[in-house]
């Protein structure tokens, strides 16, 4: 049996719809820390299991290292002694990178860490093994992969997850290709936990063992993405595909531009957020008719006590 190490939370808490948060800016483009406190705080007070701080969906890429460790800080100061987990997104395409950033992810006060496959460099099974298996030799923190192969142009493939999870850092991954024998292959590993990196087939990943989705979605929709994940537990499936379905023109809409595109817009509709996002990356311009057709149910999840 894998020993897993010993974390400062229970591998259980794993599981459920955590977000991937974005990062708030305003018109010029700086970071709204204002905006991006009451984000973190509306999590923590509904209870989202996690929050994924500077992934692909915080623009990550675009952000300085200054201010990376600064909205590390301030969420794993806000998640500390509650029931939502802070993790941080420290991918980078140097190993050397990731393992400087891992450390200063532990150092801000993250319970783990999300670890991209390396992008732009075309990488072989071999060589994606060894370079996971050195980052989690010197993490300070829990790892947890992350594969999604349309963003990196390098598909971690189901034999090399397997190598991985016998690694004692290596807690898990979260697999954003849509494979539900993938999925299901990876769900058997005994103390692996796979998460979903698919807002539209996640209910479909959750039925074939997967414990949960880091999703995009969940800026907007958490409570209903919770009652998803909770139908799915108690195995009502009808309930759970009923509501998956009233969510799938969201999803629709969120994957017709790059993301944070859509997402962003919508949020900013919805008078949650300013209408800033970082170039090149650009936000989607929403019609009338979609603005009214998702904004309603969305200022209720986040007005709502």
């Amino acid at each position: 049996m894998n020993q897993k190490p010993q974390t400062t939370f229970k591998i259980s808490a794993l599981a459920g719809a955590m977000v991937a948060l974005v990062t708030p800016m305003n018109a010029e483009g700086e970071i709204d820390w204002l905006e991006y406190q009451k984000l973190l705080d509306w999590h923590i007070n509904i209870k989202t299991p996690a929050v994924i701080i500077a992934g692909t969906t915080g623009e990550s890429a675009l952000l300085s290292t200054a201010e990376t460790e600064q909205l590390w800080s301030i969420a794993a100061q806000r998640c500390a002694n509650t029931e939502t987990l802070m993790v941080a997104g420290t991918g980078a395409i140097s190993p050397r990178q990731v393992m400087a950033n891992n450390k200063q992810a532990a150092a801000c006060g993250a319970d783990l860490v999300l670890v991209v496959t390396p992008y732009y460099l075309r990488l072989t099974q071999s060589a994606l093994r060894d370079h996971f298996w050195d980052i989690a030799d010197t993490s300070p923190l829990p790892v947890l992969l992350y594969n999604v192969p349309t963003r990196t142009g390098n598909d971690l493939q189901t034999k090399t997850t397997q190598a991985l999870a016998k690694h004692p850092n290596i807690l898990g991954i979260k697999e954003a290709k849509a494979d539900m024998e993938r999925i299901t292959a990876l769900a058997k590993i005994d103390g692996f936990v796979v998460l979903s990196g698919d807002d539209e087939s996640f209910c479909r990943a959750m039925q074939h063992g997967a414990a949960g989705v880091i999703s995009v979605a969940a800026n907007v929709r958490p409570r209903t993405l919770k009652q998803i994940c909770h139908a799915l537990a108690l195995g009502d499936i009808n309930k759970a595909c009923q509501l998956d379905q009233s969510l799938q023109p969201l999803y629709q809409l969120l994957a017709q531009e790059p993301n944070p595109g859509p997402i962003k817009a919508v949020m900013h509709a919805a008078k949650m957020l300013s209408s800033g996002i970082r170039p090149p990356l650009q936000l989607m311009s929403l019609s009338r008719t979609q603005q009214k057709q998702f904004t309603q149910a969305i200022e209720q999840e986040f007005t709502q006590p």
